[in-house]
């Protein structure tokens, strides 16, 4: 029997390395033929991908916004892939491959997996244009995913809400993983003896308000003053969404000494063994987000949020704090916390670590993912 075609479908190329690449790998173990298609492929991506045994396929996606003839090509474009490579099973992860891959599979009437992997600004009803944005989205996802094979969530909250907004319905086949899961070896454990004064706390994401980019410089601000020896560090791109902190403001801030920018990064795990602390004050509706999880496989403390996806990360006061969304003075408290209590920066550091064993596993998320996906080609 020929092995059977599995087309993951990402928003970015750089997505299907940083976040399924091991999950690629194990489906290429397993047997399968794997395609792997995304919007803009660089060379390195694209050789990385041959070298991980799947095939790469570019297609063109509107990552932001709403333009009805743009993504109307992208199913059609989606759905012709689909038919050219024979493909059994489609797993698209992210919002709008979700909808526009679901769509362009129903077209072909080729089963799908899809994972909800958070469900970003729209989700926030913080803004009316968040609030306009969920309305339409709930439509796309009803009319895309109802149909599916399997619907994956990263955490409970967001399965709820598609059951409170009737995106779906009770008997859709679910299932549920914690998060992409991390690669324990690659992020691999440090112990934390550092009993100076020079407590450094680590930032990395999108820097766009609704990711606590603002709150954490403010925290900052208010920290330097009365400890100057903490250090404040923050990795990210600064990209056109209009919540975006501007460039110029993060290099003035560098310049004053109240923060660090490192600005994009690629050596990641570098950057967490030289740090005390992981902090990302973010209201986004995370799916659970992966910088927090390489953050717990190394061994630091976690600052965020309880909010949907950030909240399954923290063992409240064994890892680390769980803070009000949007709440300064708490994340000041917390942060301030670790600066005066630099022995619970080692202790709670091992539970951290711990638990990425535990819990966050990529091989645990992956064999579960790898048995969704054998049984709904079985059925």
């Amino acid at each position: 029997m020929e092995n059977k075609r599995i087309l993951i479908v990402g928003s970015t190329s750089a997505s299907l390395i940083n976040f399924r690449g091991d999950f690629i790998k194990s489906l290429v173990k397993n047997g399968f033929e794997v395609f792997a298609a995304a919007p803009e492929f660089d060379k390195k991506t694209y050789d990385q991908l041959i070298d991980y045994g799947a095939t790469p396929i570019e297609f063109k996606l509107q990552r932001t916004g709403m333009n009805p003839i743009k993504d109307a090509k992208t199913i059609l474009e989606l759905k012709k892939i689909i038919s050219n490579n024979s493909i059994d099973l489609v797993f698209p992860y992210t919002v709008k491959p979700v909808i526009y891959g679901s769509i362009a599979a129903k077209l072909c009437k080729v089963s799908v997996i899809s994972l909800i992997t958070g469900l970003g600004f729209a989700f926030t009803g913080l803004t009316l244009k968040a609030r306009v944005l969920q309305r339409l989205n709930e439509f796309l996802y009803k009319i895309s995913i109802r149909k599916n094979k399997v619907i994956v969530f990263q955490n409970s909250d967001d399965y709820n809400l598609f059951l409170k907004r009737r995106i779906i319905k009770k008997k859709n086949k679910v299932e549920f993983v914690n998060g992409s899961g991390v690669n324990l070896d690659k992020y691999r454990y440090r112990i934390n003896n550092n009993m100076s004064d020079n407590i450094s706390f680590l930032f990395i994401a999108r820097l766009i308000q609704e990711k606590g980019i603002g709150l954490y410089i403010d925290a900052a601000e208010v920290l330097k003053k009365k400890y100057p020896n903490a250090i404040f560090h923050v990795i990210g791109y600064v990209d056109e969404s209009p919540s975006a902190i501007k460039l110029e403001k993060l290099n003035a801030l560098h310049t004053e000494g109240i923060i660090i920018y490192h600005g994009p990064q690629k050596n990641i795990a570098d950057h967490l063994y030289k740090r005390d602390v992981f902090v990302l004050p973010t209201y986004y509706r995370e799916g659970v987000p992966r910088s927090i999880l390489e953050a717990l496989s190394v061994g630091l403390p976690i600052i965020t949020t309880n909010t949907p996806g950030c909240k399954e990360t923290v063992k409240k006061d064994k890892n680390g704090f769980l803070i009000k969304p949007q709440n300064l003075e708490e994340l000041i408290t917390a942060m301030e916390y670790f600066i005066t209590n630099k022995a619970k920066i080692k202790e709670m550091g091992i539970h951290s670590r711990k638990y990425a064993e535990e819990k966050f596993d990529v091989d645990i998320i992956n064999n579960k993912l790898i048995s969704i996906v054998k049984s709904a080609l079985r059925h």
